[in-house]
């Protein structure tokens, strides 16, 4: 449904996507994650036609994004990251707006309209202005929006930022009901790990490049044997401690207790190490155990 290849795109001295290859299935929902300022949504703005890529390719549904836009732009629904509805007009007159700047006629929009907004929840909401909706009914309506004319492909530019979790667990939801339907295949930006491990596959990107992808169970094996969980007290003096260790890599506070990554190979002599100096310190070790890893422990090895 979507395929890029050595998309590259500069800001001045400012290179923000470089050599992005990215290939997405009908039927996949892919997590393009990443740090602020690693190429995201300009990534997603490339492959919509919003932004002309200095060089490389993408064609959407077999259509090239460069020669054939406007057939590539009526597979795509796209979510920006800001909320883009005419405030000033209710929810109903928006929808209408873009389905009538899609080309549905008069006689196809409100019914397709009353479909989209009954499928989003908002059906009741309908003749309120877009300027009172609550931030989660504000997404959602960009949802509505961009799916009022049935696109192939839905861009979806960190939809759920700053919304509730219960919120953003109803607009997953919604996602995975349309993707389930085998109406749309999906690419999603979004910072939370949690949404992240909902997709078949996800693509890490630091500094403008892809540089790790793979589903949530493959990219968790990048660091397997690698996450050892450190329970004592006092916990900021064990933390300072366990930062100097030989072998450490990285250090997390995780509540009332501390996440370290170790080199390859190193958790055993790293747990042995530790059991030794933390006594020695006059602190007191509860727990250190090997964990299974998690993506945000992908996402921050990956980071750093």
């Amino acid at each position: 449904m979507i395929l890029a290849r050595e998309l590259k795109k500069t800001f001045g001295n400012v290179q923000a996507v470089d050599g992005m290859n990215l290939q997405i299935a009908p039927g996949e929902i892919y997590g393009l994650v990443g740090a602020d300022g690693a190429g995201k949504t300009t990534t997603l703005r490339l492959l919509c036609g919003a932004l002309q890529a200095d060089s490389g390719s993408v064609t959407v549904g077999g259509a090239d994004v460069r020669t054939q836009t406007e057939e590539a732009r009526a597979q795509i629904g796209y979510l920006s990251q800001r909320f883009s509805m005419y405030e000033d007009l209710t929810v109903l007159e928006n929808i209408r707006f873009f389905a009538e700047v899609r080309g549905l006629s008069s006689r196809d929009w409100l019914p397709r309209s009353m479909e989209i907004l009954e499928f989003v929840g908002l059906a009741a909401f309908q003749n309120r202005s877009a300027g009172q909706l609550s931030g989660g009914m504000k997404q959602k309506l960009g949802l509505a929006s961009a799916l009022v004319s049935r696109p192939r492909i839905l861009l979806l530019d960190e939809p759920t930022t700053g919304v509730d979790p219960v919120t953003r667990q109803d607009f997953w939801q919604l996602i995975i009901q349309l993707v389930s339907q085998g109406q749309v295949s999906v690419l999603i930006s979004t910072p939370y790990m949690d949404e992240a491990a909902r997709c078949h596959r996800i693509g890490f990107m630091k500094q403008g490049k892809l540089v790790a992808e793979g589903t949530p169970g493959q990219l968790r094996t990048l660091l397997d044997g690698q996450i050892l969980e450190l329970r004592g007290t006092p916990l900021t003096e064990i933390r300072h401690l366990a930062e100097r260790t030989q072998g450490v890599e990285d250090v997390q506070a995780f509540g009332d207790r501390l996440h370290l990554r170790v080199e390859a190979n190193q958790a055993l002599e790293v747990i042995s190490r530790l059991e030794t100096a933390i006594p020695a310190s006059g602190g007191v070790l509860t727990s250190l155990r090997s964990l299974p890893p998690t993506l945000e422990d992908v996402f921050i090895a990956l980071s750093r």
